[in-house]
């Protein structure tokens, strides 16, 4: 007869959701095990293992977890209903808009959860630069379709325009840390969004107000 074991005494999601907190303010290298445990309810080592085998498994489920979440906004680099330039600029106010809300940590996590890590924990860094360069890929797809599209002139530098858009975008993580207002960084991304309309070949086509 197959043995069931006592069910666990805490709520896996509920669990998850508060180490991605923890990860996200401490970075996954400071984050301890005595405080993943602490916030997950004061569970045992042993119900910890058992639930997530190991404190790398349990950030990989953390980031998952921000990534279907607060992370789903880069989605709007992406989103072909609307023109480049509105998508670009809804990705950035609203990826400005989340890391400066109080209701959370401040910042990006895949952006700050592991800005100093041990040689030993490479690991970590290879998923989060993975994660960082799917929402590259985006911005990028967004700038070559304004210029499939006209939006953009065939002599574009599409390099220079993605490593322009993404930097701005990796920024605001540490204006947000700064305490940087979300008005400031708001004020900020119109005055980038000006380059774009300086390279727009077609000056009827706006984005969003």
């Amino acid at each position: 007869m197959p043995r069931t074991g006592r069910p666990r005494s805490f709520n896996r999601d509920e669990a998850v959701a508060a180490a991605m907190l923890l990860f996200w303010e401490y970075g996954f290298e400071s984050t301890s095990l005595a405080q993943l445990r602490a916030a997950m309810g004061d569970i045992s080592a042993a119900s910890f293992y058992a639930a997530f085998e190991s404190k790398e498994a349990l950030f990989r489920e953390a980031v998952d977890r921000y990534i279907s979440t607060y992370g789903h906004i880069s989605e709007s680099f992406r989103d072909t209903s609307l023109t480049s330039k509105a998508a670009m600029e809804l990705g950035l106010r609203q990826s400005a808009r989340m890391q400066t809300e109080n209701s959370h940590p401040l910042g990006c996590l895949l952006v700050l959860s592991a800005v100093n890590c041990s040689p030993e924990q490479q690991h970590i860094q290879d998923l989060l630069f993975k994660e960082r360069e799917r929402v590259r890929n985006w911005i990028k797809e967004c700038i070559e379709r304004a210029v499939a599209n006209g939006e953009f002139p065939e002599s574009t530098d599409i390099s220079m325009m993605v490593m322009l858009f993404e930097t701005f975008l990796r920024g605001i993580s540490m204006q947000a840390r700064d305490g940087v207002p979300y008005e400031a960084i708001d004020a900020a991304i119109t005055q980038l969004m000006s380059v774009w309309d300086a390279l727009s070949v077609e000056s009827g086509i706006r984005g969003i107000d």
